[in-house]
């Protein structure tokens, strides 16, 4: 039987560079492996950031059998769209011209729905971490450059409760690596990684006027940045917890692409084999 090929999280958290720079080592195989039937196959370059408070780009790919009817309402007949990033469309221009004749600028909606500002996900008490030391805390501001720096005494100098996040990163500098803590006030939590490392944990900065505390990402605080309801439970070990959030696909990017893709698809094909009543059985993965 026909079906619908859904394949996500294909590149990293950078796949918005990716795309263009591995193209023929990642994506090729991807979108043309070998002794696979002929198939229709699109991308969409999604960031959750639209979602959630979070930025985490992330390229999914949607692929349905020749034989389908594809509405006309999902096809996109120009490039011009958010989901169509600049990389996307040079890596499809390094794709097979094979793979390009098969191939469908999908077309989907964009949310107008405001997403949460960070502050509103963030545990006034939080659960399973502890605040840092005051040392520590001064260590981590001891690893930013000025320009991350000035970030923190702006904020102090506004007078109100600031929350941001921070990454530990290795930076070149001066034919050196160096490690970097880099924050981010812009209501935006960073990537969500899995904990391979200590800088793959983010931290969270809390800064209000002279006083300046920190600590790290809350396992619930993870599950937020997810779109996980606070009803689901979460596995009692932190790093178990952290893993299973950064490896996984944020829960309202799958609920839209299912709504607004997916299930018109779905119903389409069953009127075309004669099998629908207008309703589809599929989960519904919305908040």
């Amino acid at each position: 039987a026909s079906s619908v090929v859904f394949i996500w999280d294909v590149l990293s958290c950078n796949c918005v560079f990716a795309a263009y720079k591995h193209t023929l080592h990642q994506m090729r195989p991807v979108f043309y492996p070998p002794r696979q039937k002929a198939k229709l196959k699109g991308a969409l370059v999604i960031n959750a950031d639209r979602f959630v408070p979070q930025s985490r780009p992330r390229l999914f790919i949607i692929a349905v059998d020749r034989s389908w009817a594809i509405p006309e309402e999902l096809i996109q007949r120009t490039q011009d769209s958010p989901w169509h990033t600049n990389a996307l469309i040079r890596a499809y221009a390094n794709l097979p011209e094979a793979v390009q004749r098969r191939w469908i600028w999908w077309k989907l909606p964009v949310p107008d729905k405001r997403v949460r500002p960070l502050n509103t996900l963030i545990e006034k008490e939080p659960t399973g971490v502890d605040w840092h030391s005051e040392a520590e805390t001064e260590r981590i501001l001891s690893l930013m450059n000025d320009v991350h720096l000035n970030k923190v005494r702006n904020a102090q100098r506004t007078g109100n409760l600031h929350i941001g996040t921070i990454y530990r990163r290795t930076r070149r500098e001066n034919d050196r690596s160096m490690q970097r803590a880099e924050v981010r006030f812009d209501g935006i939590s960073g990537c969500l990684r899995t904990p391979a490392g200590g800088s793959s944990r983010q931290i969270v900065l809390v800064v209000n006027k002279d006083k300046i505390r920190s600590r790290l990402l809350s396992p619930r605080e993870a599950a937020r940045l997810m779109g996980v309801d606070d009803s689901y439970m979460l596995p009692e070990n932190y790093n178990e917890s952290y893993h299973l959030m950064g490896d996984a696909v944020v829960v309202p990017v799958i609920s839209w692409l299912e709504k607004h893709l997916i299930r018109t698809l779905v119903l389409r094909q069953k009127e075309m084999d004669g099998q629908s009543n207008g309703t589809v059985e599929i989960p519904d993965y919305s908040l």
